[in-house]
């Protein structure tokens, strides 16, 4: 074979191989690289006397997803071609892999409001806190942390899958002060949730209970936002307002939720608080996910928007609304 086919045979591997599915839960795959031996410009020569190195950047978006029908039930047997996907307002160049994602590893974060506005509720939050871990996370399969928060957060139990140790994280929580519910947002997706990045697929979620009212951060909701959807995590919100108004508290949960493509609870009664916790272990067990190749896509670190629609009617579908493009 001669130098300009046996290049040719290469190159086109490097294009085959770029289109394989990222197993990385990450939103964009990283440029990859392959050397090449430079041809010589004498006839004869050995081609590895020098190296052409050729760049390639593989992005791929990975997103989880549910779809539900006008009763709010969710729907399991959907295909490919059943949804519209946009990202950054333009159809995918190409949609690598579409699944039922019923099983994925689940990395959670239970974040807990210990301030005084929610007193009444504590103990009753707790044991449903404590009920919902039992039933939800699998040993040497799932992991999670507690991380209690007021005027300031604190993590009582760091990740582990057992569920005894992390039952004592819940009740060694302590009721009292202000609410810094975005600092704990923040620091649990920054410190919790980023760091680490899988060799396979992961469900990472963070499930807050509060009433909603910070009076104490020091971040703002939109950095909260932005880390959240950084680190993509799903963020579901369950309201400790027991006042029976749609308060202040309760919009920005539904903001943040609505964004991660979570679900924000408002139960009423204290028995709702264990059915919110029931369908939230019910939904994590209830995905799709899709992976593609973005049109026109630049690592130039900005925000792209994301649009999933179910072509069905009477059927609903909840994401995350977007995600932050990598920097070269």
């Amino acid at each position: 074979m001669n130098y300009t086919n046996w290049c040719r045979g290469l190159l086109a591997a490097v294009v085959l191989t770029a289109g394989l599915p990222a197993l990385a839960q990450s939103p964009y795959v990283a440029a990859s690289s392959l050397a090449l031996p430079e041809a010589s410009p004498t006839t004869g020569s050995d081609p590895s006397d020098s190296i052409l190195t050729i760049k390639k950047r593989v992005s791929e978006v990975n997103v989880l997803f549910i779809a539900t029908d006008h009763h709010g039930k969710f729907v399991r047997n959907l295909n490919q071609g059943d949804f519209s996907i946009l990202d950054d307002h333009k159809p995918p160049q190409a949609i690598v892999n579409f699944r039922r994602e019923t099983d994925l590893p689940l990395e959670l974060g239970l974040l807990v409001d210990t301030s005084g506005s929610v007193h009444s509720r504590f103990d009753f939050e707790q044991e449903a806190a404590v009920s919902f871990l039992q039933h939800t996370l699998r040993a040497n399969f799932d992991k999670a942390f507690v991380m209690g928060f007021s005027s300031h957060s604190q993590v009582t139990q760091e990740f582990t899958d057992n569920v005894q140790l992390l039952e004592t994280g819940v009740r060694s929580l302590r009721n009292g002060g202000g609410t810094a519910m975005y600092d704990a947002i923040y620091r649990a997706c920054r410190e919790k949730l980023s760091k680490e990045r899988s060799d396979h697929p992961v469900r990472r979620a963070i499930i807050v209970v509060s009433d909603g009212e910070d009076n104490q951060s020091e971040v703002t909701k939109a950095m909260a936002l932005e880390m959240a959807q950084r680190a993509e995590v799903i963020i579901y919100a369950i309201s400790t307002d027991d006042s029976g108004l749609i308060l202040r508290g309760d919009k920005a949960m539904q903001q943040i939720a609505d964004a991660t493509g979570g679900r924000a609870f408002f139960p009423f009664k204290m028995k709702d608080i264990k059915n919110s916790f029931a369908a939230i272990e019910d939904e994590l067990r209830s995905q799709y996910v899709v992976s593609y190749k973005p049109a026109d896509f630049d690592a130039d670190g900005r925000y792209r928007s994301i649009e999933i629609t179910a072509l069905k009617k009477d059927l609903q579908v909840r994401a995350r609304k977007g995600y932050y493009a990598p920097r070269q």
